[in-house]
């Protein structure tokens, strides 16, 4: 474990601070690496398991911790739960990266209070955007995390499609539905639609109140169970 250098709170230049929890050491050290060479971006500690990395981050306060699901001692979905979960009275951002090897891993640690999700062969400018959009208050999940989890409900069967909203969406709303569901982020939304970030965030806060939806993974799942979208299907290589 390595502390970082700074105490809670932002640095005094202002970067965005992060946490690393991961069991292999030379996956730690290159996400450090990685991050640490960000402009903006700077790591204050690392974890080698799960409960390390709850401890840490209960007491340097990092604007994000990056943890991995599969840790000993304390997993990264309960780590998760302990630092960003519904009973958290000053929940931290909690960005959970893997080799996504198992489909119900993902959507746990999401249900327990992630705010992003990417895999492990992630690119720098990735990793670096779900670190930013998760500081800010914003949510990244890996457009493949989300068509993986699509695909995996559509290979379960058909199944009775839940109920419309009360209160039914907008036209906006309908657009920012399946840009959301396209694994967009709120910037990205925003360019696309011509509209302010603000705005972006207003409706995906309407879309998440009215389809009762946690995050942004349950609000793919809604669209497509309602027919808006098609997981798509791998393309078999010859």
């Amino acid at each position: 474990m390595t502390a970082g250098r700074t105490t809670a709170g932002r640095t005094t230049t202002g970067n965005i601070r992060v946490l690393v929890a991961d069991d292999q050491e030379i996956v730690r050290t290159g996400l450090t690496m990685i991050l640490n060479a960000q402009e903006g971006i700077e790591v204050v500690g690392q974890a080698a398991d799960g409960r390390t990395a709850v401890e840490l981050a209960q007491r340097l306060r990092p604007d994000v911790a990056l943890l991995d699901i599969r840790m000993p001692d304390v997993d990264g979905i309960e780590a998760t739960r302990l630092l960003a979960g519904p009973a958290v009275a000053d929940p931290l951002a909690v960005v959970v990266i893997t080799t996504f090897d198992l489909d119900e891993y993902v959507y746990a640690a999401l249900r327990a209070g992630a705010r992003g999700f990417l895999l492990k062969d992630a690119g720098p400018a990735l990793l670096a955007q779900a670190i930013e959009a998760a500081a800010s208050g914003d949510a990244l999940i890996a457009p493949s995390v989300t068509t993986r989890l699509l695909r995996a409900f559509a290979d379960a069967g058909p199944r009775d499609l839940p109920a419309q909203p009360l209160d039914p969406l907008t036209a906006r709303e309908e657009e920012v539905l399946l840009a959301v569901a396209g694994g967009r982020t709120n910037t990205e939304i925003a360019r696309e639609l011509f509209v302010t970030l603000s705005t972006v965030k207003s409706h995906v806060a309407n879309l998440m109140t009215k389809l009762g939806a946690r995050n942004r993974v349950e609000v793919a799942l809604w669209a497509y169970d309602t027919g808006r979208l098609r997981p798509a299907r791998p393309t078999r290589e010859h």
